[in-house]
């Protein structure tokens, strides 16, 4: 294994480059393991079991919602882990392929949620499918986390157990994340401080993005060390972080026509993001009133969307966040500078913290 401790800060930013390739080229290898190992029917040869019905209504829909795709992120970052100590990324295809199960139930489950038209340019499969089969196709994909990991052959029974407490791990936090989240919400509560938000976020996004799919990564290996688990985690808590603070301001004053129905649905959903908590404690009372009852609303007037985004600015709230997660990924960076990680994953890793914050939306 070929490790370095160069200061990594002192190397220019290739604005994510490098993790942009490593993304596009283990796309298909991701994607060909999940459509091999999608889980199927598995009465096939019993007389008088209605497969058909079965594979309808349940298999082929997680199978075709899998199949869509995007980045395959939290896969990649998984098989990244396994390199970054050393190890063969086929080894960790299993539980790469189990988070990406995770992500898939939870997307499956928020657009429920949140009410949402279309998922990857198609309709969300509680329209096409109808909401209770989608709440059964979502937990499919769940239990198939676990299966993933017990079945993995290439595992030993220590690291599976290893694996599968992570895993429950994962999906606990970012279960505590969404709860906050929706209930903040549901509630109408306005009172929410920034350390409630960074706690919400860092649940609900930080583990499962980052985090967990780097150490999971590296426990399949059977060779991390404390050190280098620990110094996975700490990176992909701050980078997964910034990637969800970048993507809360990508919604306000990123790409309109990139997000298109999601431009500004922040602020039509009433989300508690960092860049409302800030403004809501920065804005004078009229403002913040105005702020609230916007949020409130749930108008999808431009006009009015885009007076909420000039309270946020008014407030200094978006460059606040703006820097925050600049701060994140620096943070990030420099624990690499210590940890002793494979020379070139520790490039990828660090173009990874630029990436996430580089992105336009």
């Amino acid at each position: 294994m070929t490790t370095s401790s160069h200061p990594s800060t002192t190397k220019p930013s290739d604005k994510g480059a490098a993790f942009a390739q490593f993304l596009a080229d283990k796309h298909a290898d991701i994607d060909d393991y999940l459509q091999a190992t999608a889980p199927r029917v598995a009465s096939t040869k019993i007389s008088g079991v209605p497969v058909d019905d079965l594979d309808s209504f349940l298999y082929a829909p997680l199978q075709a919602f899998t199949a869509q795709g995007g980045k395959r992120t939290r896969p990649a970052l998984c098989l990244l882990g396994a390199l970054a100590v050393g190890g063969y990324e086929e080894g960790a295809l299993d539980i790469a392929a189990a988070i990406e199960d995770f992500q898939s139930a939870a997307l499956i489950h928020d657009d429920i949620a949140d009410k949402s038209k279309l998922r990857r340019g198609e309709p969300c499969v509680y329209r096409t499918q109808g909401i209770g089969s989608a709440i059964t196709i979502g937990d499919l994909a769940l239990v198939n986390v676990i299966a993933r990991a017990v079945r993995a052959a290439q595992l030993s029974d220590a690291t599976k157990v290893q694996l599968i407490e992570l895993l429950c791990q994962m999906e606990e936090r970012t279960i505590e994340g969404q709860a906050l989240d929706l209930g903040w919400a549901r509630d109408g509560r306005w009172d929410i401080s920034e350390d409630d938000y960074l706690y919400m976020a860092s649940h609900k996004t930080a583990y499962y993005s980052a985090a967990i799919p780097l150490v999971a990564g590296a426990l399949c290996t059977g060779k991390a060390t404390d050190a280098q688990l620990r110094a996975l985690n700490t990176f992909g808590m701050k980078t997964g972080l910034a990637f969800q603070l970048h993507d809360d301001v990508l919604n306000l004053v990123g790409n309109a026509a990139t997000q298109g129905k999601d431009w500004r649905s922040d602020i039509t959903e009433g989300k508690r993001t960092l860049c409302v908590v800030h403004a809501l404690s920065h804005l004078n009372t009229k403002n913040r009133n105005e702020l609230i009852e916007l949020l409130s609303s749930t108008t999808s007037d431009q006009a009015q969307l885009a007076y909420a985004v000039k309270l946020m600015e008014q407030a200094g709230s978006i460059a606040y966040v703006q820097n925050y997660a600049c701060t994140l990924v620096h943070e990030a960076q420099s624990v690499l500078d210590e940890a002793q990680l494979t020379t070139s994953a520790r490039s990828i890793l660090y173009s990874m913290a630029d990436f996430f914050i580089e992105r336009l939306g």
